[in-house]
């Protein structure tokens, strides 16, 4: 077998084991745990490994949803390109340290420095806002090129108002109480 033959093998079998399956997995039993290790540790050789977990709105701003499965997936993929392997225990207490909440980085832009520090983030799911159990926004953000500013910024929102298979709007406001960000998240293509 020719190592291009090989190559593109390796890459359909990681592809068909990185594959959704039915929904975001928000509470991980011990079988979706070693799935998760295992395609976090095959993913060194892909670096669109996270894209199922990546959304983009039509403004440029993006965000990163971190469920319990990929929050193991990144810690697996971090160990391999170490040339190592998650510890034993380690799975659990990464999901414990997370608690019961998914979390979405975001990266959103303005034009100021400061703009992002008062932003309030809502999840809406049908006719309910989940309201988030936690909040970090960057205070100072980074200045890109033609005078825009980036902010990262970090929210929690607990699972126990989550199914897996949801489509959510992730909301997000100034200290107005205006719409400044809106993204479609669908938990159903994620794992």
């Amino acid at each position: 077998m020719s190592a291009a033959l090989a190559s593109r093998l390796a890459l359909v079998l990681l592809l068909v084991v990185a594959a959704p399956v039915s929904g975001a997995s928000l509470a991980l039993p011990p079988g979706e745990r070693a799935r998760a290790v295992q395609v976090g540790a095959r993913s060194v050789t892909q670096e669109a490994f996270d894209r199922e977990w990546r959304v983009a709105n039509a403004a440029g701003d993006s965000l990163i949803v971190l469920t319990p499965f990929h929050r193991l997936v990144l810690a697996a993929r971090n160990a391999a390109f170490k040339n190592e392997t998650l510890k034993p225990g380690e799975a659990d207490r990464i999901l414990k340290a997370h608690g019961e909440r998914v979390v979405i980085w975001a990266s959103l832009h303005g034009t100021r420095a400061d703009f992002a520090r008062y932003y309030t983030p809502r999840l809406i799911a049908g006719d309910r806002e989940i309201e988030p159990s936690f909040v970090q926004n960057e205070r100072t953000a980074q200045r890109e090129d033609g005078g825009r500013y980036r902010a990262r910024c970090v929210y929690g929102f607990p699972i126990r108002d989550l199914t897996g298979t949801q489509r959510l709007h992730l909301v997000v406001r100034d200290a107005d109480g205006h719409d400044v960000s809106r993204f479609t998240i669908d938990l159903s293509t994620m794992r």
